[in-house]
């Protein structure tokens, strides 16, 4: 299983240089999952940018993978997880939706860099 983070989706959705970093799990939406932090992110930042319409086409696009809310236990763990490695929320939070479905991060995410799990590439 794969969980790509918010900064790969855009990165990919952008087309940037840095998409093909991303295409391979986003494109394997079998074995993708999306954090709804991931969503409200990703809406939050395509609203900002393009527009409402735009914003609703990609979360349609992401939700055709398996969609996890934030459970009690991932806010818990994500916590312990921001305190310990000085994390920030969102970041905790994904970080933890992946652990607790084996899946991998594919991020260019600096805060997760170095962590097990993580598949990280460096931003350009």
């Amino acid at each position: 299983m794969n969980l790509v983070d918010t900064s790969g989706w855009l990165e990919y959705l952008a087309d940037t240089k840095n998409a093909k970093n991303f295409a391979e799990a986003i494109e394997n939406t079998d074995e993708l999952i999306v954090s709804s932090i991931n969503i409200y992110e990703t809406y939050k930042k395509v609203l900002k940018e393009r527009d409402e319409d735009a914003a609703i086409q990609i979360i349609g696009l992401m939700k055709q993978s398996k969609v996890f809310d934030v459970t009690s236990t991932i806010a818990v763990k994500a916590a312990k997880l921001s305190y310990e490695k000085d994390i920030p929320m969102a970041d905790s939070i994904i970080y933890i939706t992946a652990k607790e479905n084996d899946a991998i991060v594919w991020t260019q995410d600096a805060d997760l860099k170095g962590l097990e799990g993580v598949k990280y590439f460096n931003k350009k």
